[in-house]
């Protein structure tokens, strides 16, 4: 009999979805149509997580009496449905899986310029690497949470952070630390610099390369990767008759600052170094970064 109880109210969740048939099928007829997109909406609903309010993939899971959600948000509530608070147990929403693949979907980012239409279990995988996603804003200082596209970004950076912005392909900046022992979260504001029409980000701070501390300067892109590989730039820092140069291609902003540090893609300078181009005295440090920007 419990299992007669159980298969009856798998079947009686079905309707749920049977009510949508013609929708069903409205949708599977105009899949051959040239991106019929508005006639998904009412099934592109019915694939958003009531919880976490994300779209749904496979497996998309379903109470006894046919509410849904997604496979992280089974977890997160403890196998307990929270509409009628049934127990989930393991049932698989097989029909609205299928219907899932019917769909053809805009990116979610065509609001930024991509107007691909994709099917719906692409559609994801697409949106992760879209080059019209919004980009992470650069600044170093701090865990900035703003995106945006380039001009609102470098609006952002000047308003919000205070950054300074240059124009020009050349530059000579100045570092100065009254402590230079001071390691931990030793950063400095960037500088945004506009040169061939495009920004790039001037990045110097210091931090621990195993158990030494040192000092990396490195530019970074405000666009893709793809762009950033048509420049190349040069970094020279020194005094007293000796210097240090780097010359390498600007990294986009894609990759975070922190990637980029680790890897050591840019001017390391170790901190005896550092100390003795800025005077050798050991109680100040000054350093003058003289850089250029070129374009391939």
């Amino acid at each position: 009999m419990a299992r007669g109880g159980v298969c009856k109210d798998v079947i009686e969740s079905h309707p749920k979805f049977l009510r949508y048939d013609d929708m069903i099928i409205k949708t599977t007829s105009r899949a051959t149509e040239k991106h019929s997109v508005p006639s998904n909406n009412g099934v592109y609903e019915l694939l958003e997580c009531p919880i976490c309010t994300k779209l749904m993939y496979p497996p998309i899971h379903q109470c006894p009496n046919g509410h849904t959600l997604c496979s992280n948000c089974k977890l997160r509530v403890h196998d307990c449905c929270p509409t009628c608070h049934s127990e989930l147990g393991n049932i698989r929403c097989l029909a609205l899986e299928k219907v899932a693949e019917s769909l053809e979907l805009p990116c979610r980012h065509q609001t930024l310029g991509c107007h691909d239409i994709f099917p719906y279990y692409s559609k994801l995988k697409h949106e992760q690497n879209c080059r019209f996603r919004p980009y992470i804003c650069p600044y170093a200082g701090s865990e900035c949470s703003i995106t945006g596209d380039i001009p609102n970004l470098v609006a952002h950076l000047k308003n919000d952070h205070n950054v300074d912005m240059h124009d020009g392909c050349t530059f000579n900046h100045r570092y100065v630390k009254s402590n230079p022992h001071e390691v931990e979260n030793a950063t400095w504001m960037l500088t945004v610099f506009n040169c061939y029409g495009k920004q790039f980000c001037l990045h110097f701070e210091a931090f621990h390369l195993g158990m030494a501390p040192v000092y990396i300067s490195f530019l970074r892109y405000m666009g893709e990767d793809s762009e950033a590989k048509n420049f190349s730039y040069s970094l020279e820092v020194g005094g007293y008759g000796r210097k240090l140069t780097w010359q390498g291609v600007p990294r986009s902003i894609r990759d975070s600052h922190q990637k980029i540090r680790d890897s050591q893609d840019g001017l390391v300078i170790p901190r005896k170094l550092a100390l003795f181009f800025s005077g050798g005295n050991r109680k100040e440090l000054k350093l003058r970064v003289i850089g250029r920007i070129w374009k391939e």
